[in-house]
């Protein structure tokens, strides 16, 4: 049987390079020198887990282990000689990210389960530690914020956090769990890219008048 922590941990590290790839990508979009790419993938890879650790109050992940940072570092310098290669690079940050996504969501809920809290918190570490990392790239390299797109993104990350804990308290083996959790995630995030689908948007309506009658004051 696996070690739970040697597997929270294996996602961690591939988590942060999924997303360095994607920051790195980020930059070569924008046309960033090599400080701009090794930047953007570092906060990109660890910034979710460091905002997790920090709001959990345990030792953040990257802090007593480096690993990460060095990964985010040299996936980030490669892609600054080599993004040119990929032709099509929004699409693949998309995939990508829809990847690294699923992974997080799954280990910031384990790591809040493993860190005593309940299940609702735990679900929103997940959260949390998916879409801190992404929104910063966004806000950096000046895309639209996953916030503020339409597509399915969050959702994708609660339901894979949701589903792992779920499955999980059934007295599922919790490497299955996890497993459930991050093909949940990703397949539904895969579908909001593959179809574009969205959520029903938020539509204005009249607003109610100052003195409750339904009648605008004279």
């Amino acid at each position: 049987m696996w070690d739970v922590t040697e597997i929270l941990r294996a996602l961690d590290l591939l988590s942060a390079v999924v997303f360095a790839i994607t920051g790195g990508l980020v930059a070569s979009r924008k046309g960033l020198d090599l400080v701009g790419f090794l930047w953007l993938g570092v906060i990109t890879g660890v910034g979710g887990g460091t905002l997790r650790d920090l709001l959990l109050g345990v030792p953040v992940f990257w802090v007593h282990d480096p690993t990460p940072v060095a990964l985010c570092l040299l996936v980030s310098g490669l892609l600054h000689f080599t993004a040119h290669m990929v032709t099509s690079r929004y699409r693949l940050i998309l995939w990508l990210d829809a990847a690294g996504m699923a992974l997080v969501a799954v280990a910031g809920t384990a790591k809040g389960l493993d860190s005593g809290v309940g299940a609702l918190v735990a679900i929103m570490m997940g959260v949390i530690t998916a879409s801190v990392g992404g929104i910063v790239r966004d806000l950096l390299g000046q895309e639209p914020s996953i916030l503020l797109r339409r597509e399915i993104y969050i959702t994708a990350a609660a339901l894979g956090a949701a589903t792992f804990v779920l499955v999980q308290s059934v007295f599922v083996p919790r490497e299955l769990a996890m497993a459930c959790g991050l093909v949940a995630a990703f397949t539904l995030r895969g579908l909001a890219i593959r179809f574009n689908l969205s959520l029903p948007p938020y539509r204005q309506r009249p607003g109610r008048p100052p003195d409750g009658t339904g009648q605008p004051r004279s």
